[in-house]
């Protein structure tokens, strides 16, 4: 299969799908990269270099010098980050995927990941069972620049037979990686103010739902999509994935099976208007029956999963 470049290495997904790569198909086949300084480290086995996506030279280098086959794109700035640096978030989001996607178009490149987002959608999309192709009026810039990458990805696939495949992510909770400055991101936050604190004020409204997606499930439906057989795919754009759906409220109703001191208070910010722009579910029909995706978590597996875990975790740093 050849080796693979993580870029973005750094951030929530990148840190935990590093592992999982070297785990499957061995630390020799991965090499992780960043912005951040790493200089040649090695990153739990696996070669970690300092990259910049949108140095195009450099890229290509490296993926020369190191007999790269597959990328994973996961460098980006997120929503609500986004809001706040209009033109870093295009700069990056697009420029940086279009990098990419022209050294695959130029044979440098077999197979590329790069993660969509639920983004895409807006206020004029269904809001509950979101279906694969609708209304897509997203009004972040984060989204906007979603689904212009979308858009970028099924053109190059169809025109210069590049195979780019793609997620429309929804929110996605991990233990093991603190969140790099999205929407969602309450729903990662909480859990740790819980252990810490055991009280959280949220800044997305109580009864505000939203699709997420616990860390394992979503690395997994990466490493699935990249192994399935292309003439399967269906979708040349980004695939709809799920696997459940809450508010804060019902979080933090999770949370107190737990902890049942744990209290929760509201102060709904600008990210809750995000929030309130995008589905409270998602159909994703099509990556069930082209892939065979199928999630593992559901909101009680989770919150388990994940007090737990950050429960060892804080009492180590005390």
């Amino acid at each position: 299969m050849g080796r693979k470049l993580v870029i973005g290495a750094s951030g929530q997904i990148g840190a935990e799908l590093i592992d999982k790569l070297a785990d499957k198909y061995g630390d020799d086949q991965v090499i992780a990269t960043d912005i951040k300084p790493k200089n040649s480290e090695q990153l739990n086995g696996v070669i970690s270099l300092q990259m910049d996506v949108l140095n195009r030279e450099h890229l290509l280098s490296v993926i020369k010098a190191h007999e790269i086959t597959e990328v994973y794109l996961l460098a980006a700035l997120l929503s609500a980050i986004s809001e706040q640096k209009i033109h870093s978030a295009w700069e990056l989001n697009i420029n940086g995927l279009f990098n990419v996607l022209e050294l695959a178009r130029e044979g440098h490149i077999k197979r590329i990941f790069w993660p969509s987002s639920i983004a895409v959608f807006g206020q004029t999309s269904p809001k509950d069972g979101t279906p694969q192709s609708t209304i897509l009026e997203p009004l972040t810039v984060y989204g906007i620049s979603k689904l212009a990458g979308e858009r970028w990805c099924e053109y190059y696939f169809k025109n210069f037979n590049v195979d780019v495949r793609s997620l429309r992510y929804p929110g996605i909770i991990s233990h093991k990686s603190k969140p790099g400055g999205g929407t969602t991101d309450y729903a990662v936050d909480i859990f740790y103010e819980a252990v810490d604190k055991c009280a959280y004020k949220s800044f997305v409204d109580q009864d505000v739902k939203l699709p997420m997606m616990f860390m394992d499930d979503a690395i997994r439906a990466i490493i699935e999509l990249m192994e399935a057989d292309r003439d399967k795919l269906t979708v040349n754009s980004s695939y709809n994935v799920s696997a459940m759906s809450f508010s804060p409220k019902e979080i933090a109703e999770a949370i107190q099976s737990h902890l049942p001191e744990f209290k929760i208070t509201y102060q709904p910010d600008f990210r809750n208007n995000i929030a309130l722009s995008w589905p409270s579910s998602i159909d994703d029909i099509k990556a069930r029956q082209d892939w065979s995706w199928s999630h593992e978590y559901d909101i009680n597996e989770m919150t388990t999963v994940m007090l737990n875990a950050l429960t060892k975790k804080i009492k180590i740093k005390q």
